[in-house]
């Protein structure tokens, strides 16, 4: 990667393209994909549509947390991306979602530290206003969330199980979009989200990411999942991880406060055949870096693809 120094490659940047660099900073593509999460879970619980005002503060409260905690990963890998830009890392980043806007931006120069940290912290403080508006309890989630994120990024040369920290953090927001909508849900109905998503985000977001990094974490001395056990055993880490995830999910939806019927109990198995386990199994056939992204993206669509179907309920029952 060629050196340019910092203040030109920001200046080269005005306007809506300078608004960009912010927005891949939040990796707002995958950020807007990953708000459906919540929506999901919000709306499965209740098995209805809570009120306009509710929704409209949740969706703000949402983009707003998923913004600021997109941004606190790369606040905090600072130092650790900026040496992998240095030494030409980020640069093959093929169809990654993560990457459909410019890659790690302050990292790379195109922004510097402050910025990408207030940047981080005004929408923090917008994601705590709208939390507690919602529920003082959501508060407590964010920060919790924010806070685990911030381990995750400190462990990534320290021990792999920090994939375990990962998962945590990916059901946060669900986890306080349910609490948003009904300050005393069902126990086993939030346990069991958390660990549909837990296992989401470990066989379908984490590992396959970091499969698709290993040769970058190796020379880096980082420890990751792939790294510590090979892609062998990483493929059978995600397929049983995604299988799990499966199975819970149908368990999940029978503790919904509405009724799911066989139709849509197969839908959900349809969706998380072709998103999870279908290219899971590809990979674990054919364990290539093109095959791990195929996972990760298509993985990254589940959530959403479970709110459809909540919402195709919804609608077949108004």
């Amino acid at each position: 990667m060629k050196s340019v120094n910092a203040p030109s490659l920001s200046q080269a940047y005005t306007g809506w393209s300078r608004l960009k660099l912010f927005l891949a900073l939040s990796r707002t593509p995958h950020g807007l994909i990953d708000m459906t999460t919540p929506a999901f879970a919000a709306l499965l619980w209740l098995g209805a549509l809570p009120p306009f005002s509710v929704m409209v503060l949740g969706v703000i409260t949402a983009f707003a947390g998923y913004t600021a905690v997109y941004a606190l990963n790369d606040v905090i890998d600072y130092r650790a991306d900026r040496a992998k830009a240095l030494k030409g890392g980020f640069c093959d980043a093929g169809a990654d979602l993560d990457a459909v806007m410019i890659r790690h931006p302050m990292a790379c120069g195109f922004l510097s530290f402050r910025e990408g940290l207030l940047w981080a912290l005004a929408w923090a403080g917008l994601a705590l206003t709208g939390a507690y508006l919602l529920n003082p309890l959501c508060v407590v989630i964010f920060l919790a969330g924010s806070l685990l994120e911030a381990v995750y990024c400190l462990l990534w040369r320290v021990t792999h199980l920090r994939t375990l920290v990962s998962g945590a953090v990916k059901t946060s927001g669900a986890v306080a979009a349910v609490f948003a909508v009904d300050p005393r849900p069902a126990p086993a109905f939030v346990v069991t989200l958390f660990l549909c998503l837990f296992f989401w985000e470990i066989g379908g977001q984490n590992v396959p990411n970091d499969w698709t990094d290993i040769e970058e974490d190796r020379r880096f001395k980082a420890k990751t999942i792939p790294v510590r056990f090979g892609t062998e055993r990483s493929n059978g880490i995600i397929l049983v991880s995604l299988g799990i995830a499966v199975g819970v999910s149908l368990i999940l939806f029978s503790l919904s406060q509405t009724r799911f019927e066989l139709p849509f109990v197969g839908l959900v198995l349809l969706v998380g055949g072709c998103l999870l386990l279908l290219p899971a199994y590809r990979l674990f056939r054919t364990p290539t870096r093109a095959s791990a992204m195929a996972l990760f993206n298509r993985a990254s669509y589940y959530p959403m693809s479970l709110l459809l179907v909540v919402l195709l309920k919804l609608i077949t029952t108004a």
